[in-house]
């Protein structure tokens, strides 16, 4: 799939589907131009096809080059997996922690597995850290700031790696922990426990990410007062959204891409705009955007995605159950010392093996749900009236994103959580003409 979209990068020219849509879409807006005898630098009227054409190579640029990276990548974490498993890596580092936790701490490996389990993931997530460090380094230095998307400075890019260190040792040692707690003392049914398990962490987790984690990164300032703070928080009282606070964030000292999310439970709703996509959509077409976000929202999605994220656990572990006390899979990767197989690494060895091509499918099948999440989300704007905002927003961001114009099917229907542009306004058109004709 990386070589068929490779070879759609590398096309010349301008997909035909996609410039009979947008033109489509700007003889509307040539009309509306007309009647209101706007400026041709009036970004509400001005032709979005003439764009899109002018930064065609430029997003085929962009893509080639991630492409080549991610097939690099890809290619580099295969070949040390490959090693690592040859040399026997994993049974080296379980030796070496017990080693260190017997010689610093005092720790026996069969009374403190769980310690010695932490002692192993700390060293497994520090190597794991400097052998992705040059490929950070590359995308974020070489690639983005090659397009004019990189903002960071070396020091916020390390500043970050700092952070989400400390935060993976501060919330994942005590989860690991609990986990591994959970699997030994829950019997035969224990995936059930862990299930449960799983359930309060990630309400947990949607609880402090964006009131304490994300603050950490990014500065969250209130949306100053003016008409685009007036339509939202009307946009919410008529959809009934229980909208408490509307924040702007800093995006733009990392990234010029572009973004806007909602967060909260219950009455306690919240809205984020990045300051990148303020300045890249007009106002009319902000509201269009965050009517497609709040689509989701009043079409139940993000509880459907979180259900079907719980009923993934559930099954993951459930098969995990199956295979956990089987030692011919543990000592088949080296693990045939004296004593039961440590959890850490049964767990490892089969979310790593066995559960891998599954989750595979199970993804693919998730992706094609949020697609038809997207396109339902969409469905909503246009029924709002806002479908013409939303197609010339989406247009915009595309833009200036430099987001694939020609994506090759079968990559985007795998990898795409989001249709392709031609596809979202196509399908926005044709539903725009069928509620005409039954307004006629």
């Amino acid at each position: 799939m990386d070589a068929r979209q490779r070879e759609a990068y590398q096309k010349t020219q301008f997909p035909k589907e996609l410039e009979a849509t947008v033109a489509a879409i700007d003889v509307e807006r040539a009309k509306i131009k007309e009647e209101s005898k706007a400026d041709d630098d009036d970004e509400s009227t001005k032709l979005l096809l003439p764009q899109l054409k002018a930064k065609f190579v430029s997003s085929q640029g962009y893509g080639l080059d991630k492409i080549h990276f991610g097939m690099i990548s890809a290619t580099y974490d295969t070949f040390e997996s490959v090693v690592f498993l040859l040399l026997g890596f994993l049974p080296y580092v379980w030796d070496l922690s017990a080693k260190w936790g017997a010689s610093w701490f005092g720790l026996d490996p069969q009374e403190h597995e769980i310690r010695i389990s932490l002692i192993f993931l700390a060293v497994i997530t520090l190597i794991g850290t400097v052998t992705s460090l040059p490929f950070a380094l590359y995308s974020t230095f070489q690639i983005e700031k090659k397009h004019g998307f990189n903002k960071q400075t070396l020091g916020l890019f390390f500043s970050d790696k700092v952070k989400s260190l400390a935060l993976t040792f501060v919330i994942g040692g005590p989860f690991v922990a609990l986990l591994l707690q959970i699997i030994k003392m829950g019997g035969t049914y224990f995936y059930i426990y862990v299930w449960a398990f799983m359930f309060v962490f990630s309400v947990f987790m949607m609880t402090i990410v964006p009131v304490f984690i994300m603050p950490l990164f990014n500065k969250y300032e209130p949306l100053p007062d003016g008409s685009l703070k007036t339509s939202i928080y009307a946009l919410a009282d008529q959809l009934k959204y229980p909208l408490t606070k509307l924040f702007v964030m800093d995006g733009s000292k990392r990234s010029s891409h572009s973004n806007a999310f909602m967060f909260g439970f219950g009455n306690n709703k919240r809205i984020v705009l990045f300051d990148t996509l303020m300045t890249q959509v007009g106002e009319d077409e902000i509201l269009a955007i965050l009517g497609h976000e709040l689509g989701h929202w009043k079409l139940k999605h993000t509880i459907m995605q979180f259900c079907t994220t719980q009923l993934y656990f559930g099954a993951s572990f459930y098969f995990f159950s199956l295979c956990y006390m089987s030692e011919e899979l543990y000592r088949a990767f080296g693990f045939d010392g004296p004593g039961p197989t440590p959890t850490i690494i049964a767990l490892m060895l089969y979310f790593q093996t066995l559960w891998a091509p599954v989750d595979k499918l199970l993804s693919f099948f998730i992706t094609v749900l949020t697609r038809q999440g997207e396109f339902a989300a969409d469905k909503f704007s246009v029924e709002l009236k806002m479908g013409k905002k939303l197609q010339s927003g989406l247009c915009k961001i595309h833009l200036e994103n430099l987001g694939a114009m020609a994506p090759d099917p079968w990559y985007s229907m795998y990898h795409y959580s989001h249709p392709p542009l031609v596809e979202r306004l196509s399908a926005m058109m044709a539903l725009e003409k069928s509620l005409g004709k039954k307004t006629e």
